[in-house]
């Protein structure tokens, strides 16, 4: 039978320091994220009044091979697990080890994270531990000039502790134990002698920050957008959760520490909120009140359509433009114009479209009003095209790259980034390496999503974390309706019923047909994730098969700044299009 375990009750939060149990922990994972990630190892020191009750330390099966870059850091490779015990063996003796105690690790939500999903993978009971994260503490403690980074190694070398953090788990949790009683030592000479005074120390909340907790009393334990309002009922911020009750109480506890969210919590006289059916569903009806109010306290896409677009213009002598409002063969959006700039100047070069700026009317050649090759080279007249119809092919082969049916600029940036290498130029061919994963990554990105806006209809659904299905009716890339059938309904009925209450969509002939980038964006993703299943589409949902997805992999090597490697696949020849899923039906 497993123990049973409580929270310690406020008699017990009393004790003093000296008195109380702590066991520090440490772990050594396969990565960074609780519930796809594993544990590889878990080191633990039970400690009261300064001295060692206990120690505890193993290696773990994780189930799966350790990355190389983890490897690297722990020094624990894949064969020295092999014959470790699995985590459901491990964690119960833990948590044997750990009852009635303090539970400390330095980064304490991701050490508690792991535990908490192998609790849970492993169908084990997680004790409502009282918690202490010693980053947390040293950040309330130690001013910035003594301490400028509060990482294990840095306050290791700040207090000259006795056992040296390796990336190890029991090594890094001694060294915690040292660390921790630092900072004890520390926080005793402000008058924290006992548990309850040290929890009560931590977070750096006013009275009247604490007192507003009761704005979230109403709000449900589910997911959702919430609104704070100020004085004038104005929308001070907007943000999603998915638990509502439990992330907008964050807002008046310790664990919020920007300074410009206090301020907003001390304007604060309501907080609105919009129940979700699932997460997919908050995100974009964050994204559109965002849009809507614009509050002051947002930092991000409140402004969706202040993108910059790269454009052809519209003359006898087309050239690229970076302008506000797309044209339906428009290259965007980004983010700043100066980046927009910088990938117009790389696709000239590469089309061969001019880049001087000056009219040229009808039935006049181009090059006179070029300025001199010293000065400014311009593409087309380097390649001395005149006449309307040698000029043409520039033009019309960015429609091309730009609809995925031709990806021969992308090629010739390709071609000369191996020339620069092989002539040993390597600075120059970082530099082209650089512009050419910028262009074919804004290429990916608007044909993702011009896919997904073709598309008068799709449904989609993705299983639930709770068991059941949620889905999304997507119409030219906007949400069009949104809900989720429990475990034991039949999802069937439920995607018909979404269907016919869902929004009437009325496309434009924009690039995303009036949809929002971001918002087609989520949507894009959402589709993308793992179990994402389609149940119905008005056509087939796909990219062009010789557009930028094929070149997704080498701007992956290219972003990690690896060497050229060899060309995408897509030269052999391929299909009309390449499909993003396969469909699904009950």
């Amino acid at each position: 039978m497993q123990p049973e375990f409580e929270q310690l009750r406020f008699d017990e939060l009393d004790t003093p320091l000296r008195d109380t149990t702590f066991v520090i922990v440490d772990l050594e994972t396969t990565g960074g994220r609780p519930g796809e990630d594993a544990i590889t190892e878990i080191g633990a020191v039970k400690v009261r009044g300064g001295e060692v009750l206990g120690e505890m330390a193993t290696l773990v099966d994780p189930g799966r091979s350790i990355p190389p870059h983890i490897v690297e850091i722990t020094g624990i490779t894949t064969a020295m697990v092999v014959d470790a015990p699995r985590i459901e063996r491990v964690l119960p003796a833990f948590l044997e080890f750990a009852r009635g105690s303090v539970l400390v690790a330095h980064n304490a939500p991701f050490d508690t994270g792991f535990l908490k999903a192998a609790a849970a993978a492993t169908d084990t009971p997680w004790p409502k531990f009282t918690v202490l994260c010693t980053v947390k503490l040293a950040r309330r403690v130690l001013t910035r000039d003594e301490a400028p980074s509060v990482k294990l190694s840095s306050l290791a070398r700040l207090f000259d502790v006795s056992t040296q953090p390796t990336h190890r788990a029991l090594d890094d949790a001694r060294a915690t134990v040292d660390v921790l009683h630092a900072l004890i030592d520390r926080v005793g000479n402000q008058g924290v002698h006992s548990l309850t005074e040290l929890v009560d120390y931590l977070p750096d909340v006013s009275s009247h920050q604490r007192a507003k907790r009761t704005l979230a009393s109403h709000l449900p334990h589910a997911p959702g957008v919430y609104l704070f309002r100020g004085p004038s009922d104005e929308v001070l911020y907007v943000g999603t959760a998915t638990d509502l009750r439990r992330r907008v109480r964050n807002y008046f506890t310790g664990s919020e520490t920007r300074g410009r969210m206090k301020e907003m919590v001390a304007l604060t006289t309501r907080i609105d909120h919009v129940e979700c059916s699932h997460a997919l569903e908050a995100g974009v009806r964050e994204l559109r009140l965002l849009a809507a109010h614009t509050p002051p306290y947002n930092r991000r896409s409140k402004y969706p359509k202040r993108g910059w677009w790269i454009t052809l213009t519209v003359e006898a002598f087309p050239r690229l433009s970076v302008v506000r409002t797309p044209t339906p063969d428009s290259l965007g959006p980004f983010r700043s114009r100066s980046t927009a700039v910088e990938v117009a100047e790389t696709l000239a070069e590469y089309c061969v479209l001019r880049t001087c700026t000056t009219r040229i009317p009808k039935g006049r050649e181009h090059g006179p009003q070029c300025p001199p090759r010293e000065l400014a080279r311009c593409p087309a007249a380097v390649q001395g095209l005149k006449s309307e119809d040698d000029y043409s092919p520039g033009p019309r082969l960015f429609r091309h790259l730009l609809r995925g049916v031709d990806d021969t600029p992308l090629r010739r940036m390709r071609t000369r980034l191996d020339a620069l290498a092989a002539s040993e130029l390597f600075e120059n061919a970082a530099r082209l390496r650089d512009r050419t994963a910028d262009v074919a990554l804004a290429l990916r990105r608007m044909q993702r999503l011009a896919a997904l806006t073709a598309l008068d209809e799709i449904v989609a659904a993705r299983p639930a974390a709770t068991g059941g299905w949620e889905f999304a009716v997507i119409r030219h890339g906007r949400l069009a309706s949104s809900g989720r059938a429990r475990r034991g309904v039949h999802p069937m009925p439920v995607v018909e019923a979404l269907v016919l209450a869902a929004e009437t969509v009325v496309p434009d002939d924009a690039p995303l047909r009036g949809a929002s980038p971001e918002e087609a964006g989520l949507l894009a993703r959402w589709l993308d994730s793992e179990g994402t299943r389609i149940v119905s589409a008005s056509a087939g949902y796909c990219e062009p098969a010789r557009g930028a997805g094929s070149w997704a992999e080498w701007c992956e090597r290219a972003r990690a700044g690896s060497e050229p490697t060899p060309e995408p696949e897509s030269r052999a020849p391929v299909p009309d299009a390449v499909p993003h899923h396969i469909g699904w039906h009950s």
